[in-house]
């Protein structure tokens, strides 16, 4: 079978790096399953631990709602989504996406977060959103929330977008010509590439990229044991604000 996706007409990227420990397979494969339009591909970010044959061993059972594509090194998670994404592209798929491999945010809220897209062809792309909302299961520790707060208010000033949460590792995008060319190079940040994506749909879109993005409210989600939110790449991730903003001034001068 060739290591490719060619399947699915959603193909959902999971990147990991040594997480065999909490990569829950099984949950990948119940839910292709009962979904049928739906796949993941796996991106084994050059672990060490193990993972990648975790995943060989799946596909071996003959699994259809599972790729492998892997990375012959450690290259970060930024790489690991573009890369994905990119390799899920050639599939010529309707949607594509990416899922943090923790399931942070179950499995189930794709369902909703597809409906969006079905459901609005004028959309470019969905974004899961943490609110605490009556009726939602959002936990998150109080430190991370507020430093995630201030980080995404200072986000969406400089992208000049009202969004609540720019860093939710589950989003869906339609696949198109804009979103290739916003794949096309490496992202220059590490930790948040999340913005980086969007500063390019941006420039691409100009003002009309309000439009074309919506968040969706999760129903559920909670922290992880294993995050590795901190002071130092919170830091880290406030000079990588600086060098966005720089890009998406030049290209919005380019634009004119």
């Amino acid at each position: 079978m060739p290591d490719r996706p060619t399947w699915r007409e959603v193909i959902v990227v999971v990147p990991h790096y040594n997480e065999a420990a909490r990569l829950r397979i099984d949950d990948f494969r119940d839910y292709a399953a009962r979904n049928p339009r739906t796949g993941f591909l796996i991106v084994d970010d050059g672990s060490t631990d193990g993972t990648g044959d975790l995943i060989r061993d799946a596909l071996s059972s003959g699994d259809l709602g599972l790729r492998l594509h892997s990375l012959p090194e450690n290259r970060g998670k930024a790489e690991a989504v573009r890369a994905g994404m990119q390799r899920a592209l050639e599939a010529d798929p309707l949607l594509v996406g990416y899922w943090d491999a923790d399931l942070a945010t179950p499995l189930g809220e794709l369902d909703g977060m597809l409906r969006v897209l079905d459901d609005r062809d004028d959309l470019d792309a969905v974004l899961g959103s943490r609110v605490r909302l009556l009726g939602h299961d959002v936990r998150r520790t109080p430190w991370r929330h507020y430093l995630g707060r201030v980080f995404a208010t200072v986000a969406s000033l400089i992208l000049e977008l009202p969004v609540y949460d720019t860093q939710c590792g589950a989003k869906l995008f339609r696949a198109g010509p804009v979103l290739r060319s916003a794949l096309a190079e490496p992202f220059q940040s590490r930790w948040i590439f999340d913005v980086e994506l969007l500063a390019r749909l941006h420039a691409a879109r100009g003002a009309g990229i309000v439009d074309r993005l919506v968040e969706y409210p999760l129903r559920e989600w909670r922290d992880v044991a294993g995050s590795k939110l901190g002071p130092t790449p919170m830091a880290r991730a406030g000079v990588e604000l600086v060098g966005i903003r720089s890009s998406l001034r030049r290209a919005r001068g380019r634009r004119g």
